[in-house]
């Protein structure tokens, strides 16, 4: 016979399972991502609007550390003040430091996510992912994790030693600032931030190969994304044992990277405000730096704010396409964009079945892909609209903010500057939302399917 609880045993009985449903809806795992990012978010904020962060002004700090903050964490590059002579060589530090955050972070987060998923699949499903992945299982969690940390430390610090001398050979820079610089640029890079610590970004140097071209490698490599780093140290060049996503990311990559440098150079090339006053090695170097940062590392060796119509288009698409899945790399991402890209294909050919390397790619992918793009399609449209009504500046301009905020990359035509706080807060908007979105709505889709029991009788609209 249960006895009836009464006073505080009731009051607890009550409690308890409320605490336990919001305990599951925060630590739910597509919600804890934007969750633990909005966490570091206004940590990171509070951190530089300390004193010794920044160094006297009598302009308000808050705006420019929260926009700061949400750029680090998110891995842009949009800044809103000058980060080598606003930010003290502490406050660089904490935008150092939210850089790796945001970049281990995402990295990490965006690989576990992928795990549940396939854990949440049946066991046939399991041994064909696992087949697939050769390594991403449930059981691999740790080992992932710390395969993740050595890569990014390696990379990073094999970057920032060449980076390190060349600065101090070249520039004339103490032993000290030279490994700061070759640090803070090497981690940047890696993780496809874009900061610099110099005012002109890197125009400066846009003509130094020993700079550029180990700064493009490093925005590559992060831009690839952790499964492929795994897939290729793996397997090498034995392109036959690959698996479908590391032959988009990686094909998609080079091919995104020429079409983009080629184009940026036939645009660019004699036009003295941007490549038309280097030399040849210089203008080569900028064209391949015009292919590899609005993919979606920031830096620029150019200014943006000078380019033709044509290249901005062209940056644009490059970088609303963006990188790999589960990277640093901001966008849609290349497997989304190639999936879409195969899927239209084959529909034009009449052929019900989308198939990729000899593989076929499942209507749910497909779905979830086309969700992506759509979803970022409104982002960029909304936050345009936005910033038109709050700005004066041309539509052209505008939507190249909008992009590259929404696809993490932080290239700027130079507007971001002289932005009023109700853009900056539409900025800082598109970066979260382009961060962390993508990877939520795509998680969330693949958590959230059900298998229907039975079908509902079918119509067909008229389409076109």
């Amino acid at each position: 016979m249960s006895v009836p609880l009464t006073g505080p045993a009731k009051v607890r009985a009550y409690i308890r399972p409320k605490e336990s449903r919001i305990r599951r809806l925060l630590l739910h795992p597509v919600r804890s991502l934007p969750i633990a990012f909005l966490a570091v978010i206004v940590l990171g904020a509070a951190l530089l609007t300390l004193p010794a962060s920044h160094y006297p002004t009598e302009a308000d700090t808050v705006l420019p550390a929260l926009f700061t903050s949400v750029s680090a964490v998110c891995v842009t590059g949009l800044v809103t003040v000058d980060t080598a002579t606003y930010w003290t060589p502490f406050g660089q530090g904490v935008i150092l430091g939210l850089i790796q955050v945001g970049g281990f972070g995402i990295m990490t987060l965006a690989t576990l996510l992928a795990l549940l998923v396939r854990k949440n699949i049946g066991l046939r499903g399991q041994l064909v992912a696992q087949s697939e992945t050769h390594t991403l299982n449930f059981g691999d969690v740790r080992s992932v994790l710390v395969t993740v940390v050595r890569i990014m430390a390696t990379i990073e610090a094999s970057i920032a030693a060449v980076l390190t001398v060349r600065f101090w050979i070249a520039y004339d820079s103490s032993p000290a600032t030279a490994l700061w610089h070759g640090a803070f640029h090497a981690v940047s890079a890696f993780n496809n931030a874009g900061f610099s610590l110099y005012s002109d970004n890197l125009i400066g140097v846009a003509e130094d190969p020993w700079i550029i071209v180990p700064i493009c490698a490093a925005v590559v490599a992060g831009g690839l994304g952790f499964p492929v780093i795994m897939a290729l140290m793996r397997e090498g060049a034995r392109i036959k044992r690959w698996t479908v996503h590391v032959r988009l990311t990686v094909f998609g990559t080079l091919g995104l990277l020429l079409v983009g440098s080629a184009l940026f150079a036939a645009f660019e090339w004699n036009r003295p405000e941007t490549l038309g006053s280097l030399s040849t090695g210089g203008k080569f170097l900028g064209a391949l730096a015009g292919g590899v940062f609005p993919r979606t590392a920031g830096f620029n060796s150019i200014d943006y704010g000078a380019a033709t119509p044509e290249t901005l288009m062209v940056t644009n698409v490059l970088m609303f396409i963006g990188g790999g899945s589960a990277g640093t790399a901001g966008g849609i991402k290349i497997t989304t964009f190639l999936i879409l890209g195969f899927a239209i294909w084959n529909e034009v050919r009449g052929r019900e079945q989308v198939t990729i390397a000899h593989r076929s790619i499942s209507s749910s992918a497909q779905r979830q892909a086309l969700s992506v793009a759509l979803l970022g399609v409104a982002a960029v449209i909304t936050g345009t609209l936005l910033l038109l009504m709050l700005t004066d500046h041309s539509l052209e301009k505008v939507l190249f903010e909008s992009i590259s905020a929404f696809a993490t990359v932080g290239v700027s035509t130079g507007i971001t500057y002289h932005l009023p706080a109700g853009a900056q807060w539409v900025l800082m908007a598109l970066m979260f939302i382009g961060r962390i979105g993508t990877i939520t709505v795509a998680s969330t889709l693949a958590l959230a399917t059900h298998p229907r029991l039975y079908n509902l009788p079918e119509e067909r609209p008229i389409i076109g």
